[in-house]
């Protein structure tokens, strides 16, 4: 099985979606943080697409591990992330804290769109480390999403959706469960 954690409305074929919010496609309705519906070593995927910064700080290795408990060894977590040394690069660049915001802080809609901490490539290899994986790099979303018209966060660009020119502000990585 793959899960798909923190789908939101978005549907990934050949996943099964995790979302706190109970949309149609939703298969298991749970907290990331505790996927007490799945059983242990049953899991061959997970992909979490800008979810795990919505985890306040102290959690977030709690979560990932939880996240291995569910995946067999050797399976791969595929993470997103908002990525900070892009977000800081961009800001010094062109001085427009205003369009970093949502980056920063989440769209902060309702009660689940709040960002509580920021990472970038070390912080999060050093996380996944800790919580039982191995072998963190970075991948690229086009060797992973099934089109171009699967549209979700790992392909956040400034200037929008401008992926020749444009910065990649989301921090990809994969990582294998020990």
């Amino acid at each position: 099985m793959k899960l798909h954690i923190g789908c939101g409305k978005k549907y990934l074929p050949g996943f099964k979606h995790v979302d706190v919010i109970a949309f149609d496609h939703v298969d298991f309705v749970c907290d990331a943080r505790r996927l007490e519906k799945i059983e242990d070593n049953s899991v061959s995927e997970i992909y979490a697409c800008h979810i795990l910064e919505h985890v306040e700080r102290g959690e977030v290795v709690g979560v990932l591990r939880e996240w291995a408990r569910v995946l067999h060894p050797g399976g791969v977590l595929r993470l997103a992330v908002p990525d900070f040394e892009a977000v800081a690069t961009e800001y010094l660049e062109n001085r427009d804290l205003m369009n970093m915001q949502g980056l920063l802080y989440g769209g902060q809609t309702y009660d689940y769109n709040f960002h509580h901490v920021a990472f970038d490539f070390i912080s999060v290899q050093s996380m996944l480390r800790e919580a039982g994986f191995s072998k963190p790099e970075r991948y690229d979303w086009r060797d992973f999403l099934p089109s171009e018209n699967f549209d979700d966060y790992s392909r956040s660009y400034l200037p929008h959706m401008d992926f020749e020119q444009g910065r990649l502000m989301s921090l990809n990585i994969t990582a294998k469960r020990l």
